[in-house]
């Protein structure tokens, strides 16, 4: 069974998704975990959300909080808030819950839902895995998740700024390829930002006039 239904009905806070999981181990379901950002969502998290998936009949994923995206990944992120973030995994058919913590790694959380699978993505050894993640006593399966290589958030996060560099110079001007340049550029004299200007100012005296 996939999950289904509209993509914020499967949100759900730590005391629902408890419930939830206990309802699917009730029905003898097996349950798999996984977390992580999921910040500007790429087909290395598609990939592996559907491997975890495939570990069992029911999907919860667990997303860091954007207090905890910051301290793991720096100031300038998450890109995207978490409300979207969550909403955005969450329409994946292979996911069935998503929830959420603020802690930097998610024991508490593990410790609360008890999963049957934990699933997780990267190279991190499996012993690391335990020893940082995993609450003690964890008596489920621990799975390492594939890889899809150069797949990573911060690698699109690099190239966006790459391609802001290029395509725009100091002041806002256009560069590289197809740019104005030369004198009327420089002055403001000539290319599009002068034809923009022009308009601006006839709508300016237009509605000064009342016209």
């Amino acid at each position: 069974m996939t999950g289904s239904g509209p993509a914020r009905a499967k949100l759900v806070g730590r005391s629902e998704a408890a419930r939830r999981l206990r309802g699917a181990r009730r029905r003898g379901e097996r349950v798999v975990f996984t977390s992580g950002c999921f910040d500007l969502l790429h087909v290395g998290h598609v990939r592996s959300l559907e491997e975890a998936r495939s570990l069992g009949d029911r999907l919860v994923v667990a997303l860091n909080t954007d207090a905890s995206v910051r301290r793991c990944k720096g100031a300038d992120r998450p890109v995207v808030s978490l409300r979207q973030r969550a909403e955005v995994v969450a329409a994946l058919a292979c996911v069935d819950w998503v929830t959420w913590f603020g802690e930097d790694t998610p024991r508490r959380l593990i410790g609360a839902l008890g999963p049957d699978v934990y699933a997780k993505g990267g190279d991190w050894p499996l012993a690391t895995l335990r020893a940082q993640d995993l609450p003690e006593g964890f008596a489920g399966e621990v799975r390492r998740l594939r890889q899809v290589p150069r797949a990573r958030t911060s690698r699109i996060v690099e190239r966006v700024g790459e391609l802001r560099l290029r395509g725009v110079g100091e002041g806002g001007e256009v560069s590289g390829p197809g740019a104005v340049s030369g004198p009327g550029a420089a002055s403001g004299r000539g290319g599009p930002g002068a034809e923009t200007r022009k308009r601006r100012e006839a709508s300016q005296k237009t509605r000064r006039s009342g016209g």
